[in-house]
């Protein structure tokens, strides 16, 4: 589903106890505190011009755009909970990075496709304890709501421009690259293997673009199945009622901030950066 012409085009990320919210040119966050209230902040993006044309390279400076994002986030609303702020998560990581060095050591596409599957395990555990996939459904059902002019209730908690889309073209792109390289370069260093990374999202990204363009066909379909398989099996949890109420908070601000407003509500002018409600 692309975004209605007269739609802001939205993309988000969940937080532990919130959401983070990305417009065209503004984000927007909103988490419950501890103390049970909803604070709200909002900024400027960071941008990386001059690539906007430039297929491949123009997929992640746009993810690079979101990534700087995070420390912003932090400082302007220090309540927020980041999604690898987690000690399991963080050691799952570490293992995950050994293991995967070892896995590719031993050669061979085997090796290559079980490191990549691999790195799919800090995300796995950061989805356990529940209430990150819930923001994560959340995400989804705030945004698919605001695009459809429907209540977010009633909005499905899988989204077709979810990140998770980009985990079977990522995986399958690295692979092809890393072969490729083997066949040009006897013993490529990281270097060399930090281009192949580069690039496989780089062509990832490109690939959900067009799966994106061409929603009905076939190939976008199945290149898609996966993404909502991931998000239906452990990605997203039908959030509650007070997690709708932290996203359609967030949901306001990025609209408040990129200067448009909800169908169903008024602008939430009302609260400043870094307010409280």
């Amino acid at each position: 589903m692309s975004s209605p012409p007269d739609k802001l085009r939205l993309g988000g990320m969940a937080l532990r106890n919130g959401l983070l919210v990305h417009g065209p040119t503004r984000w927007a966050a909103a988490v419950r505190a501890r103390d049970g209230a909803i604070r709200v902040a909002s900024g400027a993006k960071p941008r990386v011009r001059g690539l906007e044309r430039v297929p491949g390279a123009r997929g992640v400076a746009r993810l690079a755009e979101a990534f700087a994002v995070i420390p912003l986030v932090k400082r302007t609303l220090p309540e927020a909970r980041l999604p690898f702020q987690n000690g399991g998560v963080l050691a799952a990581a570490a293992g995950t990075v050994v293991a995967g060095s070892l896995l590719k050591r031993r050669g061979g596409a085997g090796g290559e496709v079980a490191a990549a599957a691999l790195s799919l395990v800090p995300a796995l555990v950061a989805l356990r304890g529940g209430e990150l996939a819930a923001y994560h459904g959340t995400e989804h059902k705030v945004i698919g709501a605001y695009e459809t002019e429907a209540e977010a209730e009633e909005a499905s908690k899988e989204h077709e421009r979810c990140g998770s889309h980009l985990v079977v073209p990522m995986m399958v792109s690295n692979v092809a690259g890393v072969a490729l390289l083997k066949c040009v370069v006897q013993r490529p260093g990281p270097l060399a293997g930090g281009a192949v990374a580069l690039a496989s999202l780089g062509a990832a990204v490109e690939v959900f673009a067009w799966s994106e363009r061409h929603p009905d066909t076939r190939t976008a379909r199945a290149l898609r199945r996966p993404g909502f398989e991931l998000q239906r099996a452990m990605g997203t949890r039908e959030p509650s009622e007070e997690q709708l109420e932290v996203g359609r908070a967030a949901l306001d601000e990025i609209l408040r901030a990129e200067g448009a407003h909800s169908p169903d509500r008024p602008p939430a002018g009302a609260h400043p950066p870094g307010g409280e409600r």
